[in-house]
């Protein structure tokens, strides 16, 4: 019997939520449900984009990482986008910390940003499928 099929969700505290939820909405277009949160739907967003590889990723890093740098806390939160540049430079333009350095790589493109309460934003446009 497989137990764990993939992640349910991202919960974690926060100083105001109800601001913190505002930001989200604002700036990465997360639709805050009356509830609170978001319940984003696989594929959903299929007709903006090309077909891409969808993966979820669970990942521990080391105690000592400072791959989330500068935030302090022990996590850093990854959102799949359509178009990483654009989307920066959209992001920079509405005030919001955007880290000078973005990286390209066959797992494709990644940028960061920090949300007001110090939290650490991976932004990820998954690689376009190859036809094969």
């Amino acid at each position: 019997m497989k137990r764990v099929i993939g992640v349910g969700g991202i919960f974690f505290k926060a100083r105001d939520p109800e601001k913190l939820a505002a930001w989200y909405r604002k700036h990465l277009g997360f639709e805050v449900e009356e509830w609170g949160g978001v319940s984003f739907q696989e594929g959903a967003a299929a007709q903006l984009a090309p077909k891409r590889q969808s993966h979820l990723v669970w990942s521990p890093f080391e105690a000592t990482t400072e791959y989330f740098a500068p935030s302090t806390k022990p996590y850093m939160l990854n959102f799949r986008v359509h178009d990483l540049h654009a989307l920066l430079a959209e992001l920079r333009n509405e005030g919001v910390v955007v880290e000078d350095k973005t990286e390209e790589s066959e797992f494709g493109k990644f940028g960061w940003v920090m949300d007001p309460e110090g939290t650490k934003i991976e932004l990820w446009e998954p690689p376009e499928e190859k036809a094969g």
